[in-house]
């Protein structure tokens, strides 16, 4: 089927659902009052952005898949010949989110739209699983986490390193890390360095075009609604899809992907879930007004003295810095240590508590996830305080607590900047 023929308009869901078809297709937990799911019940989902990243949601197993969103055509068909014959497109989410029988919203856009999207869909009663980063900006992340409490939805983030797989290129879980950190045997503070020790290269391809002429608008493409709430900008086929990372606007290169991949296991694992570092010191270059750049070291520093290092694309690779160094010890790749017999000793201390790392049974019980709003804003306020100083090229004081920036006005801006009209927090 053509996607012309399955693309629906609001007059249309409104004349297909009358009230005979509404009930039909109504699950009970809708019937049963918000907040409701009988652990019986199927779930259902749809994805908005189905390009990239949008296309892993589509066949992620635990609910069925009954509608896809994108302001992309192709896209869109793409999605259809997965999602199957009983899948409905929509270009508007807001239409999408009309529907009442419609329980998750994975939301797969470009973040510049991450916000605007959770914030709708708490709205409109639907739990939310949200591509990372979880918001281009502080204030944007706090009016999610406002948004989700207020209507008691059950949010996450897609990134599942605190809680499963192995971190990314240090051969072990986070589990026994954290496990290690609790116990006290590297002391405090303490220095963790993403860079070698996880492989982590920070996808330096990732980097705006700064003399890229203006070209026409694929017809398949609504370019206005692709930026949304962003700045206007003549439109080149390198700002959309799949390097739309590089530019200020949309993300923060690949700091901006990945960061929060990295990082949100950090912050567990120090614990600190619910503050932020007090301290941004960034050694770059000149970044360009639009175009994403390159770093050297970006240095989180918390107010109890522990720092999360970044190195960048322009540092050196130093393969033997340790990932983790305290006063009593450090924590190497492969879960190597100069503290000797350290599996040993770590027997004798307790496991970290368990977390609720099933989504779907989240969903169904009305249990917070793992990596919620909260904890998940606090992660990107990690990236989004790292690029806001790397962006600015100085060092920045930042209030945990206000989560507002200390006297530096250049610095708040760009964590509350204006939408384009007519979207707005």
């Amino acid at each position: 089927m053509s996607i012309d023929s399955r693309i629906s308009r609001r007059k249309f869901v409104k004349a297909a659902l009358g009230t005979t078809a509404l009930f039909a297709i109504v699950p009970r937990r809708v019937l049963g009052g918000p907040g409701y799911v009988s652990p019986s019940d199927e779930i259902t989902k749809a994805v908005i952005g189905v390009g990239g990243m949008g296309h892993w949601h589509l066949t992620e197993p635990g609910a069925r898949l009954v509608a896809v969103c994108d302001v992309d055509d192709e896209h869109l068909q793409s999605a259809l010949n997965v999602g199957g014959k009983d899948v409905v497109a929509y270009h508007d989410f807001r239409e999408l989110l009309e529907r009442r029988d419609i329980d998750v919203v994975h939301i797969a856009t470009p973040p510049h739209w991450h916000a605007l999207i959770s914030i709708a869909a708490a709205r409109a009663g639907k739990d939310i699983w949200c591509e990372k980063p979880m918001t281009r900006t502080i204030a944007e992340g706090q009016k999610v986490v406002e948004s989700v409490r207020q209507y008691g939805r059950i949010f996450r983030i897609n990134t599942w390193f605190r809680f499963e797989d192995v971190f990314y290129g240090f051969g072990t879980t986070v589990r026994p890390i954290k496990k290690l950190v609790d116990s006290g045997l590297l002391g405090w503070p303490l220095t963790v360095t993403v860079g070698a020790a996880t492989g982590f290269e920070w996808k330096e391809y990732w980097t705006g075009k700064t003399d890229a002429k203006a070209e026409w608008i694929p017809a398949c493409l609504d370019y206005s609604m692709w930026l949304g709430p962003a700045p206007y900008k003549p439109y080149t086929a390198h700002r959309v899809h799949g390097t739309f990372r590089g530019y200020w606007d949309y993300d923060g290169g690949g700091l901006g992907d990945m960061a929060q991949h990295y990082l949100d296991p950090v912050q567990y694992v120090l614990g600190k879930d619910d503050t932020s570092p007090v301290l941004v010191e960034v050694d770059a270059d000149q970044q360009h007004p639009d175009a994403v750049g390159v770093w050297r070291t970006i240095t989180l520093t918390y107010a109890d003295g522990c720092q999360i290092v970044l190195p960048g694309t322009a540092s050196p690779v130093e393969p033997n810095v340790p990932f983790i160094e305290g006063p009593k010890g450090k924590l190497f790749k492969g879960f190597r240590s100069d503290i000797p017999n350290l599996k040993e000793k770590l027997r004798d201390f307790p496991e970290p508590a368990a977390q609720v790392t099933d989504f779907y049974a989240a969903v169904k019980s009305r249990t917070k996830f793992a990596l919620n709003e909260e904890n998940g804003h606090r992660s990107a306020t990690l990236v989004n305080i790292a690029k806001i100083a790397w962006q600015l090229g100085r060092s920045l004081k930042f209030d945990p607590v206000s989560q507002r920036f200390v006297g530096d006005d250049a610095a708040n801006r760009l964590a509350n900047p204006p939408m384009r009209a007519p979207w707005h927090l």
